[in-house]
């Protein structure tokens, strides 16, 4: 695929997921113990053969370009292609920032233009899958459509998720679900292979006519005109839109099925590497169905729990059913359960923390609890 650019939206939702974008983008949201989000795109996209790739941000995104760097960790270090981290309002006359894709994509379209790939995927970052894109452009040049999107089946667990109907591979219609269901529909994920003169002749289009969102006020529009085509993701997909299925879907990675499909499947997940020294278990350690990154020192009770590098967890405290992120500290005696804790977060000797499987606690970065 080295006719094929990639554009990824660093951030969306951060409305919805709260406290733990406060201090960072969606992208660069940490996921499964030493992962971002924004790994398993640019990971799919590297895997595929797509080096050229465009990073569009809007606020908060500068652990972003701490975890990207040079992007050497996914080989895009190159000197013709790569990554290119673009800020927002990067040609926005009234200098603020983009207020959907359709801006995004206008804002960046000298780039897009000056690439010497035919296609563009444009991608969300919210997504964790493992995807051969190879695959995507096949079904795309058989079908000879216009626009192929990527689609799985799955339950509406939140509201605002892009519905689909199709006839064979062919979408015949497409609409916002505003209510959460039990029943599976297909579900748009928010990626897409287009050409790139037709990406920049609808978003020129578009945008002269102040649109700003790329579902409604293009594919929406273009659907009787435009042939838009299915491509079914059949493996496991992670979509990371607030803190319920940010921590739902954070839990499913300890199904070891579940882990050989996010991290194992058509290729590997790559991320930034940190020269860390392996976990230790110390003498009361217990650790039950539990991810343990490295650098982690456990001298407690880990139980159906995410920890990611760095934390420790004391003699006496006992952690159930949560996710403690980088440097966290639960001292002894002390209990957390159904509690997401980001960076630096400390727990103090005796506290209990304590939420519910359908509303976990989030204490932000940087706090004493």
């Amino acid at each position: 695929m080295n006719d094929v650019m990639g554009v990824i939206f660093a951030s969306d939702n951060e409305t919805k997921l709260n406290e733990l974008t406060i201090h960072r983008t969606t992208a660069s949201l940490p996921f499964a113990g030493r992962y971002r989000l924004i790994d398993f795109t640019l990971s799919n996209f590297v895997n595929s053969g797509v080096t050229q790739i465009g990073i569009v941000t809007r606020s908060n995104y500068s652990s972003l370009m701490d975890h990207i760097r040079m992007g050497r960790d996914w080989d895009l270090n190159r000197k013709n292609s790569g990554i290119s981290v673009f800020p927002p309002f990067v040609l926005n006359s009234s200098r603020e920032m983009y207020k959907g894709k359709i801006e995004a994509i206008y804002s960046i379209q000298g780039f897009i233009r000056r690439s010497q790939e035919e296609y563009v995927l444009l991608s969300n970052s919210n997504i964790a899958m493992n995807i051969d894109f190879d695959e995507v452009m096949k079904s795309h040049l058989e079908a000879k459509a216009d626009i192929t999107m990527l689609v799985h089946r799955a339950k509406t667990t939140t509201s605002r998720r892009l519905v689909v109907e199709t006839e064979g591979k062919d979408i015949t219609d497409m609409y916002i679900s505003q209510t959460p269901s039990s029943e599976e529909k297909t579900l748009g994920l928010n990626v897409y292979l287009i050409k790139k003169d037709l990406l920049l002749t609808l978003v020129e289009h578009e945008y002269a006519r102040g649109h700003v969102d790329f579902e409604k006020d293009i594919l929406m529009k273009q659907l009787g005109s435009l042939s838009i085509n299915a491509f079914t993701v059949t493996s496991h997909v992670a979509i990371v839109d607030d803190v319920r299925t940010y921590y739902n879907e954070s839990m499913k990675v300890l199904d070891p099925k579940v882990r050989e499909e996010l991290f194992y499947g058509d290729s590997i997940i790559y991320t930034k590497v940190k020269d860390s020294v392996p976990a230790m278990y110390k003498e009361h350690a217990a650790v039950k169905n539990s991810l343990i990154a490295d650098g982690c020192e456990i001298d407690g009770l880990v139980e159906n729990s995410i920890l990611f590098r760095g934390v420790k967890v004391e003699r006496g405290a006992e952690v159930r059913n949560s996710i403690i992120m980088e440097d966290g500290k639960v001292m002894e005696n002390s209990s957390v359960c159904y509690a997401i804790t980001d960076k630096n977060v400390t727990v103090s000797s005796g506290r209990t923390i304590s939420g519910y499987e359908s509303y976990p606690v989030v204490i932000v970065k940087d706090k004493t609890v």
